[in-house]
């Protein structure tokens, strides 16, 4: 069986990583490099860096701190937010990253996905999904847990998780992996930075309709979570940002902890 891997994120704006709660009321989490290097010395397995407000604000891809992250780490990175082209992946390829991470503009140009892997290789193209649990009677679900029943749907949202959309996450993810993406990041939004755990249901069932990896994302508050996401959610790998940023615990006592429940991750001799 492959390794599970634990994976820091970094939601950077203005040049700091920030962490916030369902997206808003974001706080100071320093600078991206020293933590990438931080990590990078915990044994994180890679990291994810999100620019949270480019789609947003309709700003570039931050190409200089891709840069000297590549420069002062070891660990494979992706980088997402502002992609908009092919060139834009091209871009962020050869400042260093090894994956790139496109979201927004996969929804409105689901084509890039398919060009961008024909280009580079579905192995550096990852599909970041921002979904919205809700009823199907149109009722918001706050209810994150395992749902037996199918009167639940999720939403995809983009922009930064600013906009609504119609798309369903399921079928998204369905058709993103098609197009050639290699991997998919599914962040609950109803989840984000409230540290009660993840959308478990959510990951269950795009793990369940798709071959590629599956990165769990939204709501990691303790190693229970990140059990729970990696064995009933069924996800290849968890992200987290809170609890690693402002020192809760680290990479290194998650995996000793995840180790000594059975699941397969790399720790260090």
């Amino acid at each position: 069986m492959l390794a599970k891997r634990i994976i820091p994120c970094l939601d950077v704006t203005g040049g700091r990583v920030v962490k916030g709660v369902k997206y808003i009321d974001h706080v100071d989490a320093g600078d991206p490099v020293e933590q990438a290097r931080n990590y990078d010395d915990q044994g994180a397995d890679e990291l994810v860096f999100l620019d949270i407000t480019a789609s947003l604000d309709h700003r570039n891809i931050m190409l200089d701190i891709v840069r000297r992250t590549a420069e002062a780490i070891f660990i494979p990175f992706t980088v997402g937010g502002g992609v908009r082209t092919v060139d834009d992946v091209r871009q962020i390829l050869l400042g260093g990253a090894d994956k790139t991470s496109i979201m927004t503009a996969g929804i409105l140009n689901p084509g890039i996905i398919n060009e961008a892997s024909a280009r580079f290789g579905s192995q550096c193209i990852v599909c970041a999904i921002d979904a919205k649990r809700v009823s199907r009677d149109g009722r918001d679900d706050t209810y994150l847990g395992p749902a037996p029943d199918d009167d639940i749907e999720w939403k995809v949202w983009t922009h930064g998780g600013h906009e609504p959309t119609e798309v369903d996450a399921l079928a998204w993810a369905r058709e993103a992996e098609e197009r050639g993406s290699g991997e998919l990041l599914v962040t609950s939004m109803d989840a984000d930075g409230t540290k009660t755990g993840y959308d478990v249901e959510l990951l269950r069932r795009i793990s369940e309709s798709v071959g590629v990896p599956v990165i769990a994302s939204g709501g990691a508050g303790s190693v229970d979570h990140m059990y729970d996401a990696l064995t009933y959610g069924k996800a290849d790998a968890v992200l987290a940002a809170s609890i690693f940023h402002f020192g809760e615990t680290t990479v290194e006592d998650i995996k000793r902890e995840l180790a000594s429940r059975g699941v397969p991750v790399r720790v260090r001799a």
